[in-house]
């Protein structure tokens, strides 16, 4: 895949906006241009692939920002500093439960979908994600396919969020999936305290996606909201035992679209010269995690 533009050498980024199966292609295209880049969650499919993105960034003396919107919500930022600073921790829990995205989309947005797409060419995806998978996780019946790509789509928010949160896990303990892989349930180990992982995808119309951090006497929790409705408030929460009082609080820090903060910021990475956080490297271990949860289902089929 080339990049063909009459103003090309006007540009000095590129957003990566396609399906997973075309990331890498893309990304690399424009980073032979020397382009910044901000690419869409999952980065890509395939450590092979994640390699590849990281070199071409470096060669290209460019960056690369992942679009993990979710990191950039004030409330998280916020939530991120107090669980640094709340003590040891005891649990963690990362929750998403959604109902169908077009049950959002339809009441609030009109989208355009168009019906002219070669056969060709919905062929040439679906077997790029055939290829992409098998080269990820191996030789996998189905329904492990479909988790592998809830991981990738859905879960890459909550599992990176979480790595910003509280880090990488030091094992997958357990892990299942059900349902055709549209529900996901793992256990993660951390140094001095568990975590749980819960996803999956129903026909209930709400939206329940949060991470909460448990430590002696304090809980945080990050609660978001649909994505596909802008401006909805993502909230953190706390509640707090300080001697014979008990605490709750609920902050809104903003009404700002979480997408309009990571632009923003990605504009500071274009035109100031920052390194996001949300690099090729962070979003790397993304894959690695996912493909841990698979070897535990596998383990404990």
């Amino acid at each position: 895949m080339g990049i063909t533009c009459p103003s090309l050498q006007t540009l000095d980024a590129v957003f990566v906006l396609n399906s997973d199966e075309y990331h890498t292609a893309a990304t690399l295209a424009a980073l032979r241009h020397k382009k910044h880049v901000l690419l869409e969650k999952p980065m890509c499919l395939t450590l092979a692939d994640a390699d590849a993105i990281i070199r071409a960034r470096d060669e290209a003396g460019t960056q690369v920002m992942i679009g993990y919107m979710r990191r950039y919500a004030p409330a998280f930022t916020e939530a991120v500093e107090l669980v640094r600073n709340m003590g040891p921790i005891r649990y963690a829990r990362v929750r998403d439960l959604i109902g169908p995205n077009g049950y959002f989309i339809g009441q609030s947005s009109r989208v355009f979908r168009p019906t002219d797409i070669p056969e060709e060419a919905m062929a040439e995806r679906k077997r790029l994600a055939a290829q992409q998978a098998a080269e990820a996780i191996g030789d996998a019946p189905a329904d492990l396919v479909s988790t592998y790509r809830l991981l990738n789509g859905l879960s890459s928010h909550d599992l990176s969020a979480m790595r910003e949160l509280i880090g990488m896990p030091d094992r997958v303990i357990s892990a299942a999936q059900w349902n055709g892989g549209s529900f996901i349930h793992a256990l993660f180990e951390f140094d001095g305290f568990n975590a749980t992982f819960e996803t999956g995808i129903h026909r209930i119309g709400r939206f329940d996606a949060h991470l909460e951090v448990y430590s002696d006497a304090k809980a945080v929790k990050v609660q978001y909201n649909t994505p596909y409705i802008r401006h909805l408030p993502t909230v953190l929460m706390v509640d707090e035992t300080d001697g014979d009082a008990f605490s709750v609080s609920e902050t809104r820090p903003t009404f700002k679209d979480p997408y309009t903060v990571e632009i923003e910021t990605f504009h500071d990475v274009v035109t100031r010269g920052l390194v996001p956080k949300t690099t090729p490297e962070d979003a790397k271990q993304d894959l690695i995690l996912f493909r841990w949860i698979i070897d535990a289902i596998r383990r404990n089929g």
